[in-house]
């Protein structure tokens, strides 16, 4: 179950708004074939493994999640488990879709295969978490990274902030990019910085939706997101009743009305909207104000901090925007659950409580 666990892993990013499902096909002690979800979330991880199994007869099959019992654009994986003869299927999670929630385990079960459920499901829950968040709570994960100095500094005053981190960094940032959705910036840092958003140098195929978090639209459609929307997904939250510019309206983003608070768009409602489009895991990259407005909602499960041994000084630009608490008691809390030196810099992870 661990091993499927892990391939399902290798679909995070891609698969959306599927879950990243892993299979191990095994018979007497011998692994016949894996399997886990493909690119835009075709083939389903049981039919990529039964794809690479001769005969599956008498096999047990392990599955991160409970097998689909619907027909999609493809037919059901318990009905293709059921036809390749498999003794036994042990699964990690029941999946919540409405549409399977339980009758997956029960058609297997009515084709007299044994079926134990339960295996290993803190991992498969953690690994598919985005997943199982928009289905549960109408919303995706959310993961938070921030590079920052030593005093929690994200810029000089004056706005520069290339480089605070090293290039390994970068590049492990790319690589975070790779396993989420999408990824979220808020207008003031799109602004500031120009960024592409992309992966790159990673050799994948696969690149994660842009979005911005702009109330009032003022992006301008010559910005590089502007200008490689046609190639690489934009997506503009923006408040309701505005009208576009002609010049976004010809770089081919997409435009998404979403509710406001007093002076933003409100954080519960771009999250739930972003669920509705179908995305499970984004990684918000900034700027302080958009993660204050996160943090402060209860909507960060993730915290990736970089941490790079300089010193601005309080005249730097603050990593956090004001959170507004009165009490100490009041401040989200985090645990820490992974800590890496990454070239000259350090890497915490930190989740939720």
């Amino acid at each position: 179950m661990r091993l499927a666990i892990a391939l399902g892993r290798r679909g995070l990013g891609q698969v959306w708004p599927n879950p990243a499902v892993g299979c191990v096909l095994v018979r007497d002690g011998r692994i016949l074939a894996r399997g886990w979800t493909g690119p835009g979330g075709r083939p389903h991880a049981e039919a990529a493994a039964l794809a690479r199994c001769d005969d599956a007869r008498g096999a047990t099959a392990y599955v991160s999640l409970e097998p689909c019992a619907h027909h999609g654009r493809t037919p059901p994986c318990s009905d293709a488990l059921v036809r390749a003869g498999v003794a036994r299927v042990v699964t990690a999670l029941t999946d919540p879709d409405p549409r399977v929630s339980g009758r997956g385990h029960a058609r297997l079960r009515a084709a007299g295969i044994e079926v134990v459920e339960g295996v290993e499901a803190e991992l498969a829950h953690a690994a598919n978490a985005g997943f199982l968040l928009r289905l549960t709570a109408g919303r995706p994960f959310l993961t938070l990274k921030l590079a920052l100095t030593l005093d929690g500094r994200i810029a000089t005053a004056s706005g520069e902030s290339r480089w605070i981190t090293g290039p390994e960094s970068r590049r492990a940032v790319h690589a975070l990019r790779a396993r989420h959705d999408a990824v979220l910036v808020g207008a003031g840092t799109a602004r500031a910085d120009d960024p592409d958003l992309t992966v790159r140098d990673l050799g994948v195929t696969h690149q994660p939706v842009r979005v911005v978090a702009s109330r009032n639209l003022e992006l301008d459609p010559e910005s590089r997101l502007g200008r490689s929307a046609g190639e690489v997904p934009v997506w503009l939250l923006h408040a309701p009743g505005l009208t576009p510019s002609e010049g976004w309206a010809a770089t081919g983003a997409r435009l998404i009305d979403c509710p406001t608070g007093q002076d933003a768009l409100d954080p519960r409602a771009m999250m739930a909207t972003l669920a509705r489009e179908g995305l499970t895991r984004v990684l918000c990259e900034g700027g302080g104000a958009l993660a204050a407005s996160l943090i402060g909602a209860g909507l960060v499960d993730e915290l990736v901090i970089f941490a790079a041994g300089k010193m601005i000084g309080a005249e730097g630009r603050a990593g956090l925007g004001p959170l507004g608490l009165t009490s100490l008691s009041d401040a989200p809390g985090f645990e820490l659950t992974h800590v890496q030196q990454i070239g000259p810099d350090l890497c915490q992870t930190w989740r939720r409580r």
